[in-house]
């Protein structure tokens, strides 16, 4: 009876402990999901520019989707009305080229193209600049000799020239392989501004703390040089990546690039080799393009600034909920002036 007896309050201990480590796996959930995903989405929704940039690159989004899923006519000739005014029928709701094609679905036909190439020429860039900063900056010596020394070789060479040779020798067809293309030295100037605010940030005390404590280096950048990087990081992968749109749509515009499918500086150089800048009859081909060009650029920036809230955490604390410290320090500071 004791041998039964204490094989049964083991099982109970063993389904027990079972039962403490799924509650514990579940609250590690629990607080990943609450961390990584609930606070900054709340954060970044009590920005108005946040909200107001994620509106418009949801545009974009779904323009993309449409063009994906072959929703809208193919920008191909057709028998439509040539050099239709936009808003004068809705068919074609932006007007048509003098090839009678539908300039709504030209900007459509491009955005996916659009969208994988930025996106493809800002993580390059920001990518590679992160990687090289954090480690020339934290590491030092030796290491970061050699890494500043090859920044200051890419830093050196011209950077539209080198674009303009790669593209002539490639013609790029694939969006990321022309992202990367179009910001392939840019990264240098980033790293180097990233290791100057690294080698601030590794004098810190907290780092120094982690160093002391014998934390390993991957994880001291991880946990605490990246996350006081991260706002610059944003800006400027938001600054690549409307570098990577400018630059392209030029280079499409004075036919660098191969015309491969419609694109946004195709359809500008279109409508400038038609006479659209020279007569007010045909603007519209031009202001179009021009208009989804700086629409995508306007809410990247949007995001970008409101991302600062994400990753300040006084106002992710505030923000959140989870205390009402900062107030109550600003609120007494106040009192105390007066």
């Amino acid at each position: 009876m004791a041998t039964e007896s204490d094989s049964s309050s083991e099982e109970i201990d063993w389904r027990s402990e079972a039962s403490a480590a799924e509650m514990s796996r579940r609250d590690r959930l629990e607080e990943w999901y609450r961390r990584m995903i609930y606070e900054p989405a709340v954060v970044a929704w009590s920005d108005s520019r946040t909200r107001l940039g994620i509106l418009i690159l949801s545009v974009y989004l779904l323009m993309a989707l449409v063009a994906v899923l072959g929703l809208w006519r193919e920008p191909n000739p057709s028998q439509a009305p040539r050099l239709l005014q936009p808003f004068q029928n809705w068919s074609y709701p932006l007007g048509t080229t003098q090839s009678g094609v539908d300039l709504l679905a030209l900007i459509i036909d491009s955005t996916p193209f659009i969208l994988l190439m930025v996106l493809a020429g800002g993580v390059w860039a920001t990518g590679v600049a992160v990687a090289v900063g954090t480690v020339s900056g934290y590491k030092g010596g030796t290491v970061d000799a050699v890494i500043t020394t090859i920044s200051d070789f890419f830093m050196s060479i011209p950077g539209l020239p080198l674009v303009i040779v790669l593209a002539i020798t490639l013609s790029p067809e694939n969006p990321i392989l022309l992202g990367v293309i179009l910001t392939i030295n840019y990264w240098a100037g980033l790293g180097r501004s990233i290791r100057s605010q690294v080698l601030s940030i590794r004098e810190e005390s907290y780092v120094e703390a982690a160093r002391t404590m014998g934390t390993s280096t991957p994880r001291i950048i991880l946990k605490d040089v990246l996350p006081n990087i991260m706002p610059y990081v944003m800006v400027n992968f938001v600054l690549a990546a409307r570098y990577t749109i400018f630059a392209s749509v030029g280079l499409y515009f004075i036919g660098v690039l191969p015309y491969s499918g419609q694109n946004w500086g195709v359809t500008l150089n279109n409508a400038y080799s038609n006479g659209a800048l020279f007569g007010m009859e045909t603007l519209y081909w031009l202001l179009v393009p021009i208009v989804a060009i700086v629409g995508l650029a306007f809410g990247l920036i949007l995001v970008s600034q409101g991302m600062d809230r994400i990753f300040n955490p006084r106002v992710r604390t505030r923000l959140t909920g989870e205390s009402e410290s900062v107030e109550e320090e600003s609120s007494s500071s106040t009192t105390g002036m007066m």
